[in-house]
């Protein structure tokens, strides 16, 4: 009798672009793991936790399977995202949904976000959002309607709020951070400025979000501002240098960057798995032009130990991150 007969393997040709993507997709490398808390860290990621669950709170941390939520919520810090699960761009990294007319903005937001907060019990709160191009001032109004929110109800918790470019309006920025209770303003640049059109959406460039970030400084000298920086979409280690060197000119105090890791077949292909060496030198080199504080690992994310981080550059405290990228 003869046996079944085995499929053939198909040529590229015939494959289709997902299916060519998943052939091409790399495997992590052996240091991609992470250490789970003990002791006191323990102690308050398990409380954090415990209240998440009491009363079905949702975070960025869970939905987006942050690889370091143990790490973060064990220092007491965890991020929220407001106006919506839909954003108004496609950029080619990111996993959250696109809609050109999102649902309109939830009023309640502010105040369920402010409750969200107080029961989960952390000490530091990074606050991130979509972006919402379709409204006349990108949601500045709404952002800011959420961090002061926050800010009555839990006036001991530290604020850092990572935005979005605003769609480089200037007005809605000053309108954003005047006289607003905020430790840390954040806006990612993502990545090097070469390679702004195949990653992020047309809309957005490095140009516009460094033009943020200095304008943020110039408005509120007395806030700290951060950018992060992906690697593994096709830069070179001299444009991720310049890259540094931009925003130390836009007088950016904090920076983090860490690996890139598609969130499926469909968006942008890894390019390269940077070694933990070159992390770590990434991170001396950024503080040796200037910056205040640095988190630089391959599981490195924006708001990577952003409580941690803002003490750092505050009250010149110990280094938090660098010599540790084994376990970033």
């Amino acid at each position: 009798m003869v046996g079944a007969k085995l499929p053939m393997a198909r040529e590229d040709s015939q494959l289709s672009s997902t299916e060519r993507r998943k052939q091409s997709r790399k495997r992590l490398p052996s240091w991609f793991r992470t250490n789970l808390p003990t002791g006191e860290a323990q102690i308050a990621f398990n409380e954090v936790l415990g209240n998440v669950l009491e009363h079905g709170l949702a975070t960025v941390c869970q939905e987006a399977r942050c690889p370091n939520i143990h790490d973060c919520w064990g220092k007491g810090t965890a991020t929220f995202m407001v106006a919506g699960e839909q954003c108004t761009r496609a950029c080619k990294f990111c996993a959250v949904g696109t809609d050109r007319k999102p649902p309109p903005l939830d009023i309640d937001e502010p105040e369920n976000l402010a409750e969200a907060v107080d029961l989960m019990g952390v000490n530091y709160a990074v606050i991130t959002c979509v972006n919402r191009d379709e409204l006349p001032d990108a949601g500045a109004a709404h952002y800011r309607a959420c961090l002061e929110a926050v800010n009555r109800r839990n006036p001991n918790v530290g604020l850092e709020f990572l935005c979005s470019d605003l769609n480089g309006d200037l007005d809605a920025l000053s309108d954003l951070l005047t006289d607003l209770e905020l430790l840390v303003f954040a806006h990612n640049v993502e990545c090097v400025p070469r390679l702004d059109r195949r990653v992020r959406d047309p809309r957005a460039s490095f140009d516009q979000s460094i033009s943020i970030l200095r304008e943020a400084k110039r408005l509120r000298p007395d806030i700290l501002t951060k950018s992060s920086i992906m690697v593994g979409v096709g830069e070179t280690d001299e444009e991720i240098l310049e890259a540094m060197r931009m925003l130390r000119e836009a007088n950016v105090d904090l920076l983090t960057i860490g690996q890139y890791l598609a969130p499926s077949p469909k968006h942008l292909p890894i390019d390269r798995f940077p070694e933990p060496e070159l992390f770590s030198l990434w991170d001396q080199e950024a503080r040796d032009l200037g910056f205040k504080a640095v988190a630089s690992g391959p599981l490195v994310r924006s708001s990577y130990r952003g409580g941690l981080l803002y003490e750092e550059a505050r009250n010149d405290g110990e280094i938090v991150t660098y010599g540790d990228s084994e376990t970033l």
